[in-house]
């Protein structure tokens, strides 16, 4: 018998879509029923994903306009650049986030995929979009205050944004891109980049701020790494499965990473019984973590997945190969 939540998630169209494709290819009732459960999977996450980022989006739009906008304090980042900007320029911040992040947007197309893309796009557009129409209000003038509060709800909301698979602020994807150009970390160039920003903003607009500003930024980058539970650069992936070989290829095909198969044993039960698998492991970005999660859960939503984090890493294992299919 379908769930409630099927009954009311598949619309009757997409049902009969899904029988249709079924008689005409002489899918089996097995098949059928996967195909049925993987959509199901990719909707649960999709409604998971919009509420993480429209979190994400309320949050930092609340650290902006209720905190660092009107004390001219700035960020890092693609944010830190259109805050700096709109302080100067007097131009809205609503504008400069659009503009300013659309060529990360085209980089993480390039670089992460297409879903990333969207996904970042449509954040950014909505991060534009409560900025320009949703009152907030003026929380304090205390500079300590604003740097250190402003700095968690902007935080904050990036770190839900990524959580939903998409990112506000688009630098970690130019970073990301760098890395793997000139073989750095993805931290040094985020440092680099950074400094640059500071200190245009103690020439532009006084030291003093510059200063505030860089407690923002500290506040952002701690409550970033406590939204997404502390994960680094890159993640190392253990995956123990009985289905390991449609893992295998779902990682190089779709998510065109390389893997290493390790043979091991699954021991269970009161007596310890043992049973051969093969073991995958594979290194990803944070970035692609939700992806990686959708794809195995849609194949095998039990399979033992460990997570560690990885400081760096250099070599191919971590050099995403084109694919040949988008």
């Amino acid at each position: 018998m379908k769930s409630f939540w099927a009954r009311l998630v598949i619309p009757s169209s997409l049902k009969n879509k899904l029988r249709k494709e079924s008689v005409d290819s002489n899918m089996t009732s097995y098949a059928f029923a996967k195909s049925y459960r993987a959509y199901l999977v990719s909707v649960k996450h999709l409604f998971q994903d919009a509420l993480y980022i429209l979190t994400g989006i309320f949050s930092a739009a609340f650290g902006l306009k209720g905190f660092l906008i009107i004390n001219n304090f700035i960020d890092g980042g693609a944010t830190g650049i259109s805050l700096l900007a709109s302080a100067i320029t007097k131009i809205p911040l609503y504008q400069l986030i659009i503009g300013i992040n659309i060529p990360f947007i085209i980089l993480g197309y390039i670089v992460i995929g297409k879903q990333f893309a969207i996904k970042t796009g449509l954040a950014i557009l909505g991060l534009s979009l409560c900025l320009a129409l949703v009152n907030f209000p003026h929380i304090t003038n205390d500079k300590l205050l604003v740097a250190v509060f402003g700095g968690i709800f902007l935080g904050a909301g990036i770190g839900f944004s990524i959580r939903g698979g998409a990112v506000i602020d688009g630098t970690e994807v130019l970073a990301i891109y760098l890395s793997r150009k000139f073989g750095t970390t993805i931290g040094d160039i985020i440092i680099v980049i950074n400094v640059f920003i500071f200190s245009a903003a103690a020439y532009f607009l006084s030291i003093e701020i510059a200063l505030y500003s860089m407690i923002t930024y500290l506040s952002v980058s701690k409550t970033l790494d406590f939204i997404i539970e502390g994960i680094d650069e890159y993640t190392g992936v253990t995956i123990i499965s009985s289905k390991s070989e449609e893992i295998r290829q779902m990682i190089i095909t779709k998510m065109g990473r390389g893997v290493t198969v390790y043979s091991g044993k699954r021991g269970y039960g009161k007596r310890g019984e043992t049973k051969e698998v093969d073991i995958i492991y594979t290194v990803i970005t944070r970035l692609e973590l939700n992806k990686l999660n959708t794809e195995i859960e849609k194949i095998e939503p039990n399979a033992f997945v460990v997570m560690n984090s990885v400081k760096d890493t250099k070599g191919g294992i971590v050099k995403k190969r084109p694919l040949k299919h988008s």
